[in-house]
């Protein structure tokens, strides 16, 4: 084999010898790791210890083929610098994403976009922090097919590296309040100056004080580490209108996590506010047909 390589690729013998070498080499690992996880299969039942044992074979192996090609292959090069230049060279383009996500991991610790516990966002994936490792995060997901921010009890993986590839939203860093948004749509006929007063009634058990939220720690901590101006921090109701009746959108701070249920109580209570009100009626889509000129039909006569 050696002879047919030297004479095809038109190489010295020397170089031609440790081609065949690796080659061998090559082969045998990957038999005798086949044969080690065939009696793995066999002997071990239990899932995860098999798949534990399985991999430590798979990098045993590697471990084995790079110190024996590296013994094959240093005498060589000149020199040891040459030869570890060349390898940290190729390790760097072969593990380029595992040096990002490691990069990644000393952001996260140095830098602290976001900790364990941290409600954040990233390339479409949203959920609360449980883990921070190495080489990648861990979120328990939120959203997806789960509406107003309650977790789908998924738990999503993802690589420290992403930090450096997409934007990261933290809901809960800074500022430990969101603003929420209600829509409410009112028929044109409701008397909308009472609809808004109904929703800023349902919003003020569930709203805290504008006093309290300027005078609280994270507000002031928000403001004074991110360019961020508080100028309206109460619950207030915006009036525009639509196709099927005016539109009031009640907004409010509310805490992260507390979206859905306090979307619950301001609506519970809202419905019950305008059932009470003859002049008040929510909007749907509905349809208006005038016959201006209506087409008039004779009866004729009965025939005798």
């Amino acid at each position: 084999m050696t002879d047919w390589i030297e004479s095809t690729l038109g190489i010295s013998g020397d170089v031609a010898y440790r081609i065949t070498g690796t080659l061998v080499l090559l082969i045998v690992v990957i038999v005798l790791r086949w044969i080690v996880a065939r009696w793995i299969s066999r002997k071990v039942t239990e899932p995860d210890l098999m798949f534990r044992a399985r991999k430590t074979a798979t990098y045993v192996a590697t471990a084995v083929f790079v110190v024996i090609i590296s013994w094959l292959w240093l005498p060589f090069f000149d020199d040891l610098g040459t030869f570890l230049g060349l390898l940290s060279a190729g390790l760097a383009i072969a593990l380029a994403d595992v040096f990002l996500d490691i990069a990644g991991w000393f952001f996260i610790v140095f830098r602290r976009p976001f900790k364990v516990g941290d409600r954040i966002e990233i390339d479409g994936t949203a959920g609360d922090v449980i883990d921070v490792r190495v080489l990648r995060f861990t979120v328990l997901e939120i959203r997806n097919w789960v509406d107003a921010d309650q977790s789908t009890g998924r738990i999503v993986h993802i690589p420290n590296g992403s930090l450096f590839k997409h934007p990261t939203a933290n809901f809960t860093e800074g500022f430990f309040h969101i603003w929420h948004e209600i829509p409410v749509i009112v028929t044109f006929e409701s008397d909308w100056k009472l609809a808004e007063s109904l929703i800023m009634e349902s919003m003020a058990p569930v709203a805290l004080s504008e006093t309290e939220l300027r005078k609280h720690e994270r507000v002031v901590s928000a403001a004074r580490d991110y360019l961020i101006q508080f100028k309206e921090l109460k619950p207030i109701v915006y009036v525009s209108t639509t196709k099927s009746g005016v539109l009031l959108t009640g907004r409010l701070l509310v805490e992260a996590r507390a979206r859905r249920n306090v979307e619950d109580g301001i609506w519970r209570s809202l419905l019950d506010k305008i059932n009470d009100e003859p002049t008040v009626a929510l909007a749907y889509p509905t349809e208006r047909r005038v016959i201006s000129d209506p087409i008039q039909v004779e009866k004729s006569a009965a025939p005798e």
